[in-house]
């Protein structure tokens, strides 16, 4: 299983030891906002332990990496894809309050596609961002992800109907943006 590293970040694969972090952002208000409505714990821990399995590339679960500070080791979020096809996949994150707009986001985000498109096997990535969600969809621009089109109404959270912002990146874009 991959672990990635940045000059501020260490990204590793989550373990039982996650677990406490991984509930705190699934539960807390603001991250996941645009993410999904309350969920009992039992539900969050499914989603954990889905997380768990040994990942890789072809994995038709969740590759899920703790992102965390590489001095402190303070867990600051989650990033990782999943494969929707053979050879593309779609990527997330979520990150601690404490952690956003600090450009962890954008540099995790980096690494993920760096792996993703020269040892993951990926020719396209994409992103599906609930409408309204400004900081992921900057975030996403910013990695140059290019917005797709719009899906109207085709999300339910929070007693109503919302649009997805579609994103893509194709290997060649990034490989000529990070050349």
């Amino acid at each position: 299983m991959p672990v990635l590293n940045t000059p501020r970040l260490s990204c590793s694969p989550l373990q039982e030891h996650d677990w406490p972090f991984f509930l705190a952002l699934q539960q807390h208000p603001d991250v996941m906002r645009f993410v999904a409505q309350d969920r009992p714990v039992a539900e969050i821990r499914e989603a954990f332990d889905a997380r768990l399995t040994p990942w890789t590339p072809g994995s038709t679960h969740w590759l899920c990496l703790v992102v965390r500070d590489a001095t402190t080791r303070t867990a600051l979020g989650v990033t990782g894809y999943i494969h929707r096809e053979e050879d593309c996949a779609e990527v997330g994150f979520l990150f601690a309050p404490a952690a956003q707009g600090k450009g962890y986001g954008f540099e995790s985000l980096q690494a993920l596609c760096d792996y993703a498109f020269h040892q993951g096997g990926i020719r396209r990535l994409t992103a599906t961002v609930t409408a309204g969600n400004v900081a992921s969809r900057r975030l996403l621009e910013k990695a140059h992800f290019r917005l797709e089109g719009e899906l109207r109404e085709s999300y339910y959270l929070a007693g109503r109907w919302h649009n997805d912002w579609l994103f893509g990146l194709l290997r060649q874009e990034y490989l000529s943006n990070n050349a």
